[in-house]
């Protein structure tokens, strides 16, 4: 305790008196004894955070596009690290122990959903990210898929209670998932567990599609843009959305019949105790998901299975980013049974 609190990572509170004995002196973390940079790579938009030790937002960086290169992103970055930076007292600069990053894995599949130019999206394929950025940074750099990040974010600064086996669905332009097995997040070998995007399920018309088709923010921005409406603020406003009711009520619930067929298949496989679900929108449109999905998963046949509970995500819009700055806190300061692969 005391080499902690000399290294400036816990603080001491005033001294307890009126029992038997010494008084005793309660310690808590100190907020600005470690800092670290999240960096979310989206599909269209990447945002830098920088988090202090208790996980609160001191500053972020934003920009939106059509689709996201390797160099555009180095670029941002370059041009909003100093800035972050700026802000701190240089006594706390020093303190920044690392960044992480959220990202899509191979970036370049699905690019027609995007109207991206595969050639440009290629570019990722030969990119080394990693080692890119941690060349501008001058720290070390952790690369982690995005919605794996949203889940460890849920995990490490959720504020409901933390189920001990739960399957975590996250909305962002695809849906992506995480999975937590015994309080712990489980990356599987590559690092892209509960990659819940692809799982096939039963459209309206009984023919099988890909989850991502039905629950995503892509396929209501297809449905807004067919009725002639712009979608644009999907990818700028997670915290409000103007959304024809006709349309939402339509993707509000193709999405819960995805998810609730997703989860059968998932139950079947694992002993799931809870599925959290969490994205970019609005909470009370999370909370509609959410509600809807539970109601049609209770439709299904469940001979068999005993289906877990369903809930809201606590985080929200910004999992992916607090997700990629857990990690290199994660790598320093907790433990971690998946702490050596974060590296890979």
């Amino acid at each position: 305790m005391r080499a902690l609190e000399q290294d400036g990572l816990l603080l001491r509170r005033e001294p307890v008196r009126g029992r038997i004995g010494q008084p005793s002196v309660p310690m808590h973390l100190n907020p600005e004894g470690a800092l670290f940079l999240g960096l979310k790579i989206g599909r269209r938009s990447t945002d830098l955070v920088l988090v202090d030790f208790m996980g609160r937002v001191r500053d972020t960086r934003r920009r939106t596009y059509r689709y996201p290169t390797p160099g555009g992103i180095v670029a941002f970055v370059g041009k909003a690290l100093p800035g972050l930076l700026a802000g701190l007292a240089p006594d706390l600069r020093g303190r920044v122990s690392g960044m992480g990053v959220a990202m899509p894995f191979q970036l370049w599949s699905w690019v027609q959903a995007l109207g991206a130019p595969q050639a440009e999206m290629d570019a990722w394929r030969d990119s080394d990210i990693q080692a890119d950025l941690a060349a501008i940074t001058g720290m070390p750099v952790y690369v982690q898929n995005d919605a794996t990040s949203a889940c460890g974010a849920e995990l490490v600064f959720g504020t409901g209670e933390k189920p001990r086996d739960f399957l975590y669905f996250y909305f962002g332009t695809f849906i992506g998932g995480g999975l937590v097995l015994n309080g712990q997040l489980f990356l599987g070998r590559t690092g892209n567990a509960a990659r819940v995007g692809p799982i096939p399920v039963p459209g309206p018309d009984g023919r099988m599609r890909r989850l991502f088709d039905a629950a995503s923010l892509a396929a209501l921005a297809d449905a807004m843009e067919a009725a002639g409406e712009s979608a644009d603020q999907l990818w700028e406003q997670p915290d409000r959305w103007t959304v024809s009711d006709t349309i939402l009520d339509r993707w509000l619930t193709e999405a819960a019949e995805g998810l609730a067929s997703a989860i059968l298949s998932a139950t079947t496989l694992l002993e799931l105790e809870a599925v959290l679900i969490d994205g970019w929108m609005p909470p009370a449109i999370r909370a509609e998901v959410t509600a809807r999905t539970a109601a049609t998963l209770q439709k299904l046949d469940l001979s068999g299975i005993t289906p877990p509970v369903l809930r809201e995500g606590t985080v929200g819009a910004q999992a992916r980013s607090l997700g990629a700055a857990a990690i290199p806190l994660s790598q320093r300061y907790l433990l971690d049974q998946n702490a050596a692969q974060r590296d890979a």
